[in-house]
């Protein structure tokens, strides 16, 4: 494949991210699956080393480094390393912007040197047990009370659940009309009335902590509200382009990991006297799935450009994330299948794959919602083909 368009410092980065994942991450993550979590110190460990949260300014401890490709190179390196269940991206870059583009000035200062640092692990709660994917189906509520809103409600499926010091938190405005009419409000751990359930079982990411939360009658002070009470829903809008490039990113670094688990092991497997790999259905099969893996990095890194430049629409991010999930569940089953019997077994990492890379079609958007998305631009009156 062609070289891609890392800078030396970007390159110099990976190295040294990959390093911190071989030593402090990656071993300990079979046990951490058993535990259900990832424990918090790894969050501070990466802060330490200016590897968790770089975006941020200097002033707030930051490397101030707002280049995308950082943050690719994270995502591409902690799937290499199979440690995706460490949602340390949604702390740093899905979450933790939010600050930034909605935030106060006293809002930055007071949360993100400790983001950056690891101490504060973020969450943001949208979902609901009736609004997933169709925010405006939310029930959740948050009343002007004058000095504070007075939130309640439940949310459900939150990663980083457990874990998470602040959370990010949408509700319907009490009394305002339209379903659209929204507030964010920054909840934090000891606020009384805040409470959270279990750490929820699932069928993957078993190292990923998700929990439901609960409010009850919380005060949340004026202070720690983000953005412009009312423009809630279009506050998430904004950020949802980017969130599905990071979900993109995610799906590419995880089905390539998939394809190379699967190669080493196809070469090794003797089948009827010779290795799997010299089996032509074999050959055929794996020579596809390299090829669209190829041709999805270079759209990936395309939309990555075009977020950098500030040109990434909600399409083209909708176009990746639909094309990405897909190809992550082939590149997962197809793994599974070349595995045999082993495939099936916990032992083989190609089995936790498998398992985790089926929720991708599902958050950040469904792949329905996303067909819906390109579907409503297709016959928009704006639609042009690029051969126009």
């Amino acid at each position: 494949m062609q070289q891609r368009n890392f800078t030396e410092e970007q390159d110099l980065f990976r190295q040294s991210y990959r390093k911190f994942l071989d030593a402090e991450v990656k071993p300990y993550m079979p046990q951490w699956r058993k535990d259900g979590i990832v424990p918090r110190e790894i969050f501070r460990k990466a802060g330490d080393l200016g590897m968790l949260m770089i975006w941020p300014e200097e002033k707030y401890g930051g490397l101030g480094e707002s280049d995308f490709r950082f943050e690719q190179v994270i995502i591409e390196e902690t799937a290499r390393a199979g440690c995706s269940e460490w949602y340390n991206t949604l702390h740093s870059r899905l979450v933790g912007p939010y600050f930034k583009n909605l935030g106060t000035e006293e809002q930055r200062e007071r949360f993100l040197p400790k983001c950056v640092t690891g101490e504060t692990i973020l969450a943001v709660a949208m979902t609901e047990a009736g609004a997933g994917s169709d925010l405006a189906g939310m029930k959740s509520t948050a009343k002007d009370m004058g000095d504070h809103f007075l939130l309640n409600g439940s949310k459900t499926y939150i990663s980083n659940g457990i874990n998470a010091d602040v959370v990010i938190t949408a509700a319907k405005l009490h009394g305002a009309e339209g379903r659209h009419a929204m507030v964010l409000l920054i909840v934090e751990r000891d606020m009384e009335g805040f409470t959270r359930g279990r750490n929820l079982d699932k069928i993957g990411l078993h190292a990923q902590d998700t929990a439901e939360f609960f409010f009850d009658n919380v005060k949340v002070p004026k202070e720690n509200v983000l953005g412009t009470p009312g423009k809630g829903f279009y506050h998430l809008m904004e950020g949802l382009a980017e969130e599905r490039l990071i979900a993109s990113c995610g799906y590419l670094a995880v089905g390539r990991r998939a394809f190379d688990i699967t190669r080493d092991y196809v070469m090794q497997r003797e089948v009827f006297g010779k290795p799997l790999s010299q089996q032509q259905n074999t050959q055929f099969r794996m020579a596809e799935m390299d090829a669209e893996l190829d041709i999805y990095q270079v759209y990936v890194d395309h939309c990555v450009a075009e977020h950098n430049a500030g040109r990434l629409t909600a399409n083209l991010a909708a176009k990746a994330k639909m094309v990405g999930s897909e190809l992550e569940w082939r590149m997962a089953d197809l793994g599974l299948q070349m595995h045999g019997g082993a495939g099936y077994m916990e032992e083989y990492e190609i089995s936790s794959i498998f398992t985790a890379s089926r929720m991708s079609r599902i958050y950040a958007g469904s792949a329905e919602v996303m067909r819906y998305i390109i579907g409503r631009d297709v016959f928009s009156q704006n639609y042009q083909s690029i051969l126009n």
